[in-house]
């Protein structure tokens, strides 16, 4: 078997990998396994090829850590409505008494806070946040 053959065979095997993760960052060192099989392909030898499956493997990575893909959304997980399913949800506060109140919500009374600059009228708010056992409303 030819040397390029193994390098495409390994760049398949961990771009399978990738479909396991759900990242990109198999997919860039798939990406340098495969220019290390194209210097293979064109005849370079062992420590070129190597060489340049770490150069590109690592500048495609840090490429892509640099993108809009590669950064992580980073968001408070008291507002994350994939992390509180709470969030989004209504509550009926029937009166506020200096910006706060007590409501009852899942069977259970809670403190509900309101949102800085929004109306302390009686009726129906949005939890936007949880904070502990304080429920945050807007």
């Amino acid at each position: 078997m030819a040397e390029w053959v193994g390098w495409f065979v390994a760049a398949g095997a961990v771009l399978i990998l990738e479909l396991f993760t759900g990242t990109f960052y198999l997919l860039m060192i798939a990406i340098g396994i495969g220019a290390g099989g194209l210097v293979a392909l064109a005849g370079g030898n062992g420590s070129w090829q190597a060489m340049t499956a770490a150069i590109v493997g690592v500048a495609a990575t840090l490429l892509l850590r640099r993108s809009r893909f590669g950064r992580a959304g980073r968001r408070d997980a008291a507002q994350d409505p994939n992390v509180n399913l709470d969030i989004g949800q209504s509550v009926a506060v029937a009166h506020w008494v200096d910006g706060a109140a007590r409501v009852m919500y899942r069977g259970a009374l809670w403190d509900v806070e309101l949102i800085p600059g929004s109306d302390t009228q009686a009726g129906h708010y949005t939890i936007r946040a949880v904070r502990g056992s304080r429920l945050i409303v807007g």
